[in-house]
């Protein structure tokens, strides 16, 4: 109850800040949007099958007598799970070249620097391609994870692999799309924890220095204690980015949530349907880790 409350304290606050001007301009948006959807629905004579959706979400089985992750979930499980491990793999590789960037050695300092500006000054779905014909495939390769994966699929209790990596017979296109996503992510990921450390006054690190702190020390006590306040909050949104960027990897067959809509209007043909139903997905897990973030960072205050 007091929860409801305040939430109603909140819209009437919210609602005497508002202008008559701001009512008439909402006014005009929905009015627009509401001409938008009437002109589609008379002129392309489009029409709307709203009711097949939830069956493209979840699906009863009937032999089993369950229900069962269709289409569109299945996308959505696997675009979370890209995005975690890619997360994970891009913070490893991104503090790495963040500290990097900022070494005393030169060659350390320019051959980060020449990593970090190549990705960012070249366009994404070029540096997927890149990455996924020159390296993630020819590591799959190497590495025999294909036959492995297959291996492994055919195992009677494997309900752990499948839990943490889904079928087991796509393992190597999720590899692909983890390891070119953090790579490309792991540059904009080192450009903020590069600003985070040089945002540190030069005196701590020389007094550091002069106490006889190492480096390795003076960088783990007193640099990236102190940065870590600053970067969080651009890391956060950049793991938001990530989950957005995700949907670049449908284009090399991981099959996210983009890559399964794509499949879902190409054998129905519900493209308003489809788009939209996926654009709430992307929005309801950016917007509801956005909100977390922020109170997370007000808590902290």
């Amino acid at each position: 109850m007091p929860s409801i409350f305040n939430f109603g304290n909140r819209v009437q606050k919210i609602t005497k800040k508002l202008h008559w001007l701001d009512f008439l301009v909402l006014g005009c948006v929905v009015a627009f949007f509401y001409y938008i959807l009437t002109q589609m629905s008379g002129n392309l004579n489009y029409n709307w099958r709203w009711d097949k959706i939830p069956n493209y979400i979840f699906k009863y089985h009937t032999g089993r007598e369950e229900w069962f992750a269709n289409v569109l979930l299945q996308g959505l499980i696997v675009t979370v799970r890209v995005s975690i491990y890619a997360s994970i793999l891009a913070l490893v590789l991104g503090v790495t070249l963040g500290i990097a960037r900022c070494s005393h050695n030169l060659v350390v300092r320019m051959l980060a620097r020449t990593y970090l500006e190549f990705l960012r000054n070249i366009p994404p779905l070029v540096v997927i391609f890149i990455f996924y014909f020159f390296l993630a495939e020819q590591l799959i390769q190497a590495m025999n994870i294909e036959s492995w994966s297959y291996k492994v699929a055919k195992l009677e209790n494997n309900q752990i692999w499948e839990f943490f990596c889904g079928d087991m017979r796509r393992f190597p296109s999720l590899v692909s799309g983890v390891i070119v996503l953090a790579l490309f992510e792991s540059a904009f990921v080192g450009e903020i924890v590069r600003a985070g450390i040089q945002s540190i006054d030069r005196g701590q690190r020389e007094a550091a220095r002069s106490i006889g702190m190492t480096q390795f020390q003076e960088m783990r006590y007193i640099v990236l204690p102190q940065a870590m306040r600053k970067i969080m909050p651009p890391m956060a949104n950049q793991f938001i980015t990530l989950i957005k960027d995700s949907s670049i990897i449908s284009l090399i067959s991981v099959q996210e949530l983009t890559y399964k809509t794509q499949e879902l209007v190409s054998s129905t043909h519900m493209i308003f349907e489809a788009w939209l139903t996926t654009a709430m997905f992307y929005f309801v897990i950016c917007f509801g880790l956005s909100l977390l973030f922020s109170k997370l960072e007000r808590d902290k205050r």
